[in-house]
């Protein structure tokens, strides 16, 4: 029996939808007749969408024009995924399998909302492979904070210290810090030199063991 869980952050680890997900800013964009700043979507990654239009974008800080703008930009996400489809990011399904014959529990916890993940996981055939979802209407503050995590890790009885993150945006990888978990930087977003605060980077997911990150948690209580 495992001793310990993973924790799996879903757009640039388990997917890669940045270019679906930049089209429907795009869209949404165009729709309100707003424009968008210089580099918003790198800027904004791992961001949930109620902290991009106040404070990276500026568009408003009416809460309900907020809400209203987030849930319309995430229906036209859904729109581009059924038009062009997607696949998940390669590597991915064999981690998972190698997890699933060792007992590891596997979570997702995201600042993705709940419908995209529970639409696409259908799309990619992903559905049997994580106990439980943790999405951006699950906690009240996104990453940077450890909020989501530490959720993960409470639906899985799990204390965080054995917890491992896979993280591929920088406020993913600060959140996962602070939730006192161990992280596994995935290179996808952004570059390996950038992704120095984990504990592990890796290009792909597969290029990891199974027996590696269990040593991690010898004698961690």
């Amino acid at each position: 029996m495992t001793t310990w869980a993973a924790i799996f952050d879903w757009d640039g680890v388990i997917i890669d939808s940045s270019r679906q997900h930049e089209a429907s800013w795009e869209r949404l964009a165009a729709e309100e007749r707003r424009s968008l700043p210089a580099g918003h979507f790198k800027r904004s990654f791992g961001m949930k969408n109620e902290q991009i239009i106040p404070d990276l974008f500026g568009w408003t800080e009416n809460p309900e024009q907020i809400r209203n703008m987030s849930l319309r930009k995430e229906a036209l996400y859904r729109e581009i995924i059924r038009e062009q489809g997607i696949a998940p990011l390669p590597g991915i399904g064999v981690w998972l399998e190698a997890l699933r014959a060792a007992s590891v529990p596997c979570v997702i916890a995201s600042s993705t909302h709940r419908e995209n993940i529970t639409c696409t996981l259908g799309f990619i055939g992903f559905e049997k492979c994580f106990a439980a979802i943790v999405s951006s209407e699950d906690v009240i503050h996104g990453k940077p904070a450890p909020d989501v995590f530490l959720l993960a890790a409470k639906k899985m009885n799990t204390m965080p210290s054995r917890c491992v993150v896979f993280e591929d945006a920088h406020v993913g990888i600060e959140a996962a810090r602070r939730a006192g978990m161990k992280v596994v930087g995935v290179a996808t977003t952004h570059s390996s030199e950038t992704l120095v605060a984990a504990d592990r980077i890796v290009r792909r997911l597969d290029e990891l063991s199974v027996e590696e990150l269990a040593r991690w948690f010898d004698g961690v209580t």
